[in-house]
């Protein structure tokens, strides 16, 4: 059955785009602006969620982000707040915390044995005797939480920025727009953010009591939009508030603005307080203000036949707006004995709803199902304000509308450091005194009225806009208002025990007035232990509903005033925050060369390189990764191939004590260097431990161009200035890791392909092996370098950043006719691997020495120094001498082609014992056999030597020791002429 009103002025739904979507496997249809709960409403579903600890049926509560009723999941996103979130097309959408779906919730079993789970038996019961707590542990760890994590779904980037504003308005109510126009005049940059996806506050649903709002908020939304230093930000939550007026505004679509503001307007308004009886909580009992919201926002009918607690005026205007919506009102149920005395109370009269002053609602009754609301038993109060059970009657119905008073939302407030005090003619806690930078105005004060309001808005953005800097001469400051409206706003306990118990305080987390009072006699008589025994307040609303209710049974208990008693300060963030929101983007920077989309329109799969993305192969179309990666290298072998070497590093190092740096960081000998030529460089700490090699360039005698691995860059760069320092060095270093795109031309063809791209004479003699040269490749400066890190004829092209899509783009349309192809991470690896060369990192570890890897070649212990040249010495001394080198790198074949092959990390056994580990490994087409890299006793180590290498399901592999290059041990094939 629809539940649909016909057009409301304002409504906030697009009737001319209907949605359609599934909840509990059910079909349901709303409209654009519809939130999950106001379409499912407007639907006739009545139960939308089901309680935390008893998993009793709920409904519609605040339908205002005060509490989680309707709380539900949506595919891999758990715990979605129902009430604020909007449908979208084809939503699949399922209750949480139920067993077996919401209708026949297997849960529901808890609140039948109720009684057997007491206030803070989760405290005492479970760890006796302690062999069963391991048990009770995954019962208790299955029961806990709400939504289903899916730790296999995508991740997600959410975003995170820093904000910046003059004054920042947080609510854009009546108080808060006039707060912002007001800094706005006096020249302030004003960032004013709500939680709703429109400004107005109550002025949009509480219709009748605000008398003319809708042409008030009219004027003032075209005020603020008229500003041009007014930004507006919906579907944001003010969560926090820190020190200097730092605030966290978390955004509906999962974005966090860290802002920073130069003062700050807190104009939050009021939550509505729910009033406590037997089963106050039952589907079609609700919050006056959310059935308010839902006629004139979202143009749905809360109920058919209704009741209204009442304590206020706001209750009157509410009966107004139920009849104006085709609502039956069977009675006003006040519980004040001297009633309403107002202009709206005699027009309910007039209307012919009837008024029961002096009474309250002793029980709310379910149906035969217990599923929803079917009536309600009434009573009168005596002069103590306890009903008199015996003169109860009955009113059957199916909707009850509490209103009977609000909690100031003083969150940030108390975050801030206000100074709060409880205003006994209001029933509500308000600031007093504010910290600098900070000021309240509106219902957050105390102040209903609506042009007391707009007046208190306006006197709190002007002395905002002063603290911040901007005022104008003549600026008349408002008097602060002081509003008689608001006197008996909040009836001072709408608190009625039943002796039979389920008079609910807090809905979040089932707290019933009798757990209240059971912790208070177990010695819990405070409000911050009642708080952490009883669990108030600490569900995803943060007390939002509960915890002023809370408050005034703690007082009444302990005979304390409400300021004795205290009040519950909700810790930053206020507002539950989902935890992507809080890490941001990623705690793990992705870097990506200029020709990272390039690499996608290739087909490119991804591997990570440090922070960098690097292809690690290319997709082919029906291909396999082994065999795409194999084709790759049959490329560079055969003809050419071109990969992107941009994330190596890249330093440029200048000035009269270049050479000597490069000298003492390096272990190898650049003296005699001649410029136009680059030299292997090895570099070790002081303990002589492998730490990074590379590539150096000479291009004069104060200018070198050092390449480093693409890990290791950045602490080699550290490590460089800090012994600039150190040494007192005249010299530069500069980063050029990210100025820099490189990429290498390898292979036979790779001659042929650059000719057409430069005017440089690449000749054999003009260009030779290991020679480096500046010119321009298709019109770009560039550095080419004749290096061979893939065993075959090679140019690394390093050109500005900017122009590296160019550049690879040009050399691919060069190299078309050659049958040039990209190749990946993966091919150079193993091309790498058959001319054996080592990557530090991989072929060396923590430990690694130079002649553990064969690199003894690249030091040079004569020279003056090097960092780790005295710790060397000693080991060569001990080497000589036959007392070290426990270890060495060799090469290795595999014995037999056959399968399982050895991965890296496979471990060399011996007798049963670990005496090596295999490094790099891979199946070399070129050479039709499994070759690798491993560590061996040194004494293991000789030419023909076998050992046996356990691979994946325990299996022995036999190998034997090979001497390296693999492939092209003369290196004839990168010195084509």
């Amino acid at each position: 059955m629809s539940s649909r009103l016909p057009y409301q002025e304002g409504e906030w739904i697009d009737r001319s785009k209907p949605l359609t979507f599934s909840f509990e496997g059910k079909r349901f249809t709303g409209f654009s602006g519809d939130t999950i709960t106001s379409a499912l409403w407007a639907s006739g579903e009545r139960v939308l969620g089901r309680s935390f600890k008893y998993h009793r049926p709920r409904g519609v509560l605040s339908f205002a982000n005060h509490d989680v009723n309707v709380m539900v999941q949506n595919g891999a996103v758990p715990n979605i707040r129902a009430d604020v979130t909007l449908i979208k097309s084809n939503q699949n959408l399922r209750a949480v915390n139920t067993i077996g779906g919401l209708k026949l919730d297997l849960g529901q079993i808890n609140n039948r044995l109720s009684r057997f789970l007491p206030v803070g038996f989760y405290y005492k019961a479970f760890h006796k005797p302690a062999r069963l707590f391991p048990l009770w542990e995954k019962f208790i760890r299955k029961a806990a939480g709400l939504g289903y994590v899916n730790v296999n779904s995508k991740r997600r980037l959410w975003s995170k920025a820093y904000g910046f504003a003059d004054v920042l308005v947080i609510g854009a109510g009546a108080a808060g727009l006039s707060a912002a126009i007001s800094a706005a005049e006096a020249g302030a940059k004003v960032v004013l953010v709500d939680e709703n996806p429109r400004v107005g506050g109550s002025l949009t649903y509480a219709k009748t009591i605000n008398n003319n709002g809708t042409s008030v908020l009219a004027d003032l939304a075209r005020k603020v939009e008229s500003y041009p230093n007014i930004e507006f930000w919906s579907d944001t939550v003010a969560s926090a508030y820190f020190e200097d007026q730092w605030v966290p505004l978390v955004h509906s679509d999962g974005g966090m603005t860290k802002m920073r503001a130069k003062s700050v307007v807190v104009a939050s308004g009021v939550m509505e307080q729910p009033a406590v009886f037997r089963n106050n909580d039952l589907p079609g009992i609700m919050l006056g203000s959310a059935a308010q919201r839902l006629i004139y926002r979202y143009a749905v009918k809360p109920f058919d036949r209704g009741i209204v607690l009442a304590a206020n005026s706001d209750a009157y205007g509410l009966v107004l707006d139920l009849l104006s919506a085709g609502v039956e009102v069977a009675a006003v149920v006040d519980l004040r004995h001297e009633g309403e005395d107002s202009a709206l109370a005699e027009v309910v009269q007039e209307s012919g709803v009837k008024i029961y002053r002096g009474h309250c609602i002793y029980e709310a009754l379910p149906t035969r199902r217990g599923m929803r609301l079917a009536g309600a038993v009434i009573c009168p109060l005596d002069i103590q304000n306890n009903p008199i059970p015996s003169r109860a009657f009955y009113i059957d119905c199916d909707g009850i509308c509490m209103s009977v008073g609000w909690a100031a939302n003083i969150a940030l407030l108390a975050q801030a450091g206000c100074e709060l005090s409880y205003a006994e003619n209001l029933g509500q806690l308000i600031p007093k005194i504010s910290p600098e930078g900070l000021f309240a105005a509106g219902r957050v004060k105390g102040i209903y009225n609506i042009q007391d309001k707009l007046c208190d808005g306006r006197r709190a953005g002007i002395l905002a806009a002063q603290y911040a800097g901007f005022s104008k001469k003549n600026t008349k400051i408002p008097e602060e208002p002081v509003d008689s409206s608001a006197v008996g706003r909040s009836h001072p306990y709408p608190i009625y025990d039943h002796p039979k118990g389920m008079a609910f305080v807090d809905f979040d987390e089932d707290v019933q007035l009798k757990d209240i009072k059971n912790s208070i006699q177990e010695g819990f008589d405070s409000v911050a232990l009642v708080n952490r025994f009883a669990t108030l307040g600490m569900g995803p609303s943060q007390g939002k509903h509960s915890n002023m209710n809370g408050v005034r049974i703690v007082a009444r208990m302990m005979n304390q005033s409400i300021d004795k008693a205290g009040s519950i300060t909700s810790r930053p963030f206020y507002h539950p925050v989902p935890m992507g929101v809080l890490a941001g983007r990623s705690f793990h920077p992705v870097r990506r060369t200029p020709m990272h989309f390039r690499h996608e329109d290739f087909n490119a799969i991804f591997m990570r390189a440090g922070n960098w993305l690097r292809p690690e192969y290319y997709e082919l179309s029906g291909k396999e990764r082994e065999d795409a990666i194999r084709a790759e290298v049959r490329s560079v072998r055969q003809h050419v191939g071109l990969i992107d070497v941009g994330t190596l590093g890249k330093l440029e190092i200048h000035g009269p004590d270049a050479l000597e740096l490069i000298e003492r960081i390096c272990t190898g000998h650049f003296a005699r260097l001649e410029t136009g030529m680059t030299r292997y460089a090895l570099m070790t700490d002081e303990a002589g431990i492998i730490i990074d090699d590379g590539v150096c360039a000479k291009l004069n005698d104060d200018h070198f161009y050092l390449t480093a691995t693409t890990s290791g860059v950045d602490d080699l760069y550290r490590e460089m200035s800090r012994w600039i320092q150190i040494w007192g060095l005249n010299v530069e270093v500069t980063n050029y890791t990210e100025t820099f795109a490189a990429m290498n031309v390898a292979g036979p063809s790779a001659r042929a392909v650059m000719k057409q791209l430069t005017e440089l004479d690449l000749s054999e003699n003009k260009f030779p092996y290991l020679a480096i040269r500046e010119g321009e490749v298709a019109g770009v400066p560039a550095r080419i370098m004749r290096v061979g890190f893939v065993g075959e004829l090679g140019y690394e092209v390093h050109v500005p950043a900017t122009y590296g899509l160019f550049v690879w783009d040009r050399i691919i349309e060069a190299g078309r006719e050659y049958g040039i192809k990209p190749f990946g991470v993966e091919a150079q690896r193993r091309l790498r691997l058959e001319k054996g060369h080592i990557i530090v990192g991989q072929d060396t570890d923590g430990l690694t020495n130079p002649w553990e890897a064969n690199l003894g070649w690249a030091v040079k212990l004569d020279k003056p120094f090097f960092i780790g040249q005295r710790t060397l010495k000693i080991l060569r001394k001990k080497m000589d001498a036959n007392l070290a080198q426990s270890r060495v790198l060799v090469g290795f074949k595999l014995v037999s082609n056959e399968r399982p092959w050895p991965k890296e990390s496979h471990l060399i056994i011996e007798e049963d014992r670990i005496i090596g580990r295999v490094t790099s490994t891979a199946y070399s087409e070129s050479l039709d056999q499994v070759i690798g890299l491993a560590f061996l006793p040194t004494e293991r180590s000789a030419r023909g030597t076998r050992f046996q290498i356990r691979v994946e399901g325990g299996s022995m592999v036999e190998a034997e020791v090979v001497p390296t290059p693999f492939y092209d041990p003369d290196n004839m094939r990168q010195r084509v002429s």
